[in-house]
């Protein structure tokens, strides 16, 4: 069984709007999410003594999300990840996205899909948030219908995203949660043991735009098909963190992708998805100055990210998994994220 409430969660500057928030719970889990970004505010989970903490980083009030902060629990689109230097070719026509991570346009430009009020509707065991981003917003072409569905199933949250664009548009979606399985405000995630399914990854250059190369991750710091402790496996590679796409096979079937096992508390996230990338980030940019729920302060490292979704940069590299959503096609992914203890 599966409950849903519904209540304000605040109220947007200069009359833009309410924003409300949805509490799921399930036997398993609590997940909060407002329709502000279609963010996930809060996400409860027992530890194996039964003792429940929220796992993912953000703020207590509707200001938080609302000042400068790195995209906590929202959805990132129209484009998720980065776009080198803001631009693509599409149909022979150059479009010129904002720069709001020099030098390139990140996670959907300056006032992207975490950045808009969206409209709720609710279900028996979850919450669908849709919104239409009209044909120019932030530079992209067409308009496009999104539809994000958020539903619980005993211990697992589950995250649809759906679209359909007038025009032909490049779309790739996803959630940007920052998990830490000790609870939130815990300083860092050094103590997790992480396992990410893919046999190669995206090199980077200075500026996190992939090079192009497709590379095996057999001998280097990417091989986390077997379980790798974070903290020790950064100091043994001498690398300050990870900002960078996984490359899952490519297949339109669910299919497992990462697993995080916290071993004091005894919490387990496992990942699954359609996608066919997943951007595991751990927290590089956080610098502690943000104050969080609880008072909690969030310092480099305190949370990490599993965000599935295409390769970035996908439209300007022709060899990634195609980008472009064309009329009459529909975009249709889903992300499971499994809690459990073991």
């Amino acid at each position: 069984m599966v409950s849903v409430t519904r209540a304000v969660f605040g109220e947007l500057p200069s009359g833009g709007g309410t924003v409300e928030k949805f509490q799921l719970r399930s036997d398993q889990l609590r997940v909060d999410v407002i329709s502000w970004g279609c963010t996930v505010t809060a996400l409860e989970v027992p530890d194996r003594q039964g003792k429940v903490s929220d796992v993912v980083l953000g703020f207590p009030e509707l200001e938080g999300y609302l000042q400068k902060q790195p995209y906590f629990g929202a959805v990132v689109g129209r484009v998720a990840n980065r776009i080198a230097k803001g631009t693509f070719t599409l149909d022979e026509k150059k479009y010129q996205l904002p720069i709001n991570k020099e030098p390139n346009s990140l996670h959907g430009g300056l006032r992207g899909f975490d950045k808009v009020l969206w409209t709720p509707q609710v279900l028996s065991n979850g919450v669908q948030l849709s919104r239409v981003s009209p044909d120019g917003e932030e530079g992209y072409p067409g308009e496009l219908k999104v539809w994000v569905t958020y539903t619980l199933d005993g211990g697992e949250l589950v995250v649809n995203y759906r679209a359909q664009a007038s025009q032909t548009t490049p779309v790739s979606l996803t959630n940007h949660s920052y998990f830490n399985l000790a609870g939130q405000g815990s300083p860092n995630i050094y103590d997790h043991e992480i396992t990410i399914e893919a046999d190669t990854f995206l090199p980077v250059d200075e500026t996190l735009i992939p090079t192009g190369d497709i590379a095996p991750v057999q001998g280097t710091a990417f091989d986390l098909r077997q379980p790798v402790q974070l903290g020790k496996h950064l100091q043994d590679f001498h690398i300050s963190g990870f900002d960078h796409n996984f490359c899952l096979k490519r297949s339109k079937e669910k299919r497992f992708c990462a697993r995080v096992y916290h071993a004091s508390s005894g919490r387990v996230l496992e990942v699954y998805t359609t996608q066919p990338g997943v951007q595991f980030y751990t927290g590089n940019f956080l610098d502690g100055t943000l104050k969080g729920k609880r008072g909690a302060v969030y310092p480099k490292h305190s949370g990490f990210c599993l965000e599935t979704q295409n390769w970035p940069d996908a439209v300007n590299q022709p060899h990634f998994p195609p980008v472009f959503l064309r009329p009459g096609e529909e975009y249709n992914h889903t992300t499971w994220f499994k809690f459990s203890v073991a």
